[in-house]
């Protein structure tokens, strides 16, 4: 006999706005686009204990009905998320954020790239990186984080990972996201965008 999952809590999406002191650590003078052009989105998830999880991203506020069509249909698909927490919990650092597998989007920084230096999606609130360990960031032998080391064989598909006709990468391309494990060379397996980048 196959058991049957318990029914799903209604999923939760809201936005708010925020402030300049509410991105102390993650936008300044001088980032691409201002707090007011951001908002907090508030998001049901499921995590890898299979439960309901309240979470928060922050993104550009014209993308925001793709997150929450994304994210509802993560919901929905039970797709497993570790956290999701602004990285201005992680002080505005990538590598902690990274380290905590945690789910984030704005961080107004420069991309991870070789090449002239330029803003990263991230900067603009429109991108989202998803599950940094089991999703990692490829640059030569460097794996970001380094627990990703774990999951480099792809093949070996597990809960939460980004995969190639997988629900988290269909879910992005549904509303015209690009994926990032794509990239040639140095695939950045978390990293979801609306231009691709």
């Amino acid at each position: 006999m196959v058991a049957v999952p318990a029914p799903l809590p209604p999923f939760v999406a809201r936005a708010e706005r925020v402030t300049a002191a509410d991105l102390r650590f993650s936008w300044h003078s001088g980032c691409p686009v201002g707090p007011s052009a951001l908002r907090r989105v508030r998001l049901s998830f499921i995590g890898f204990d299979g439960e309901r999880h309240l979470g928060a991203l922050v993104v550009n506020a014209r993308v925001v009905p793709q997150v929450i069509a994304v994210f509802g249909t993560l919901y929905r698909a039970r797709f497993p998320i570790r956290r999701m927490q602004p990285v201005d919990v992680y002080r505005g650092s990538d590598d902690r954020s990274a380290a905590a597998d945690n789910t984030s989007g704005f961080n107004c920084r420069k991309a991870v790239a070789s090449g002239p230096t330029s803003w990263s999606m991230h900067a603009y609130g429109e991108a989202i990186d998803v599950n940094d360990v089991e999703n990692p960031y490829l640059e030569g032998a460097r794996v970001i984080p380094p627990a990703g080391r774990a999951y480099l064989d792809r093949r070996n598909v597990r809960p939460g990972m980004a995969v190639d006709g997988g629900v988290l990468v269909r879910a992005f391309a549904s509303v015209g996201w690009g994926w990032g494990g794509r990239f040639a060379g140095t695939p950045d397996y978390q990293h979801f965008s609306t231009n691709g980048r």
